[in-house]
């Protein structure tokens, strides 16, 4: 004898359930609305990373004496760089050190600055050390460069941070970050190291 068939009701959904489903909807819709908003800013505006870069040195004075002590004079210029059409950079927390065969010559410094759109500024530095004694191995190296090559190496590094306001973007933040080795002439010669910097 078959068995009865048994119908079973269907089960409906509570009203908690769709007030949940319609709030989900509208965030999604929200998050898409603003994803579109964002890219269509991007594209109008293109925002571009601002840079630090090292446009001119120059060994303006080296003495070393027979004791091993030496000192240098340099002359530097950094320009900062801005080539948004349409928003001002800040530049600030700005630290670069002045390297000799990795002993500490100075460390340049820069009060916060703003660098206005699709433009430039010029960072002028005249770099003077105190007389810093010398282990035997970069004397050779010294007495080297001043009597056969007349070539001496320097390093600049450091950091910089920069903050712009991009439109509907918001504002922007990097860290700017330089790594630049230069070969300056004892003859007072101008080197263009056009070192610039990476972002994060």
């Amino acid at each position: 004898m078959p068995k009865p068939q048994v119908h079973l009701g269907q089960r409906r959904t509570s009203f908690p359930v769709w007030v949940l489903a319609f709030i989900c909807a509208i965030i999604a819709f929200v998050i898409i609305i603003a994803g579109i908003i964002v890219f269509i800013g991007y594209l109008a505006i293109r925002p571009k990373v601002p840079i630090l870069y090292v446009h001119t040195a120059r060994l303006d004075e080296a003495v070393y004496n027979q004791e091993g002590v030496f000192s240098v004079r340099l002359t530097i210029n950094i320009k900062a760089e801005n080539h948004n059409l349409k928003a001002h950079v800040s530049f600030y927390n700005t630290k670069l050190l002045l390297v000799y065969h990795a002993l500490s010559i100075a460390q340049l410094v820069a009060d916060p600055f703003d660098v206005m759109k699709n433009s430039s500024q010029e960072l002028h530095y005249v770099v003077e050390s105190s007389s810093i004694p010398l282990d035997p191995r970069v004397q050779d190296l010294t007495e080297q460069a001043l009597q056969n090559t007349h070539m001496m190496p320097f390093s600049l590094k450091g950091t910089s941070r920069t903050r712009f306001r991009v439109g509907p973007l918001g504002f922007l933040k990097f860290w700017l970050h330089i790594n630049c080795h230069m070969w300056l002439p004892t003859n007072n010669s101008v080197v263009y190291p056009h070192c610039s910097t990476s972002s994060h």
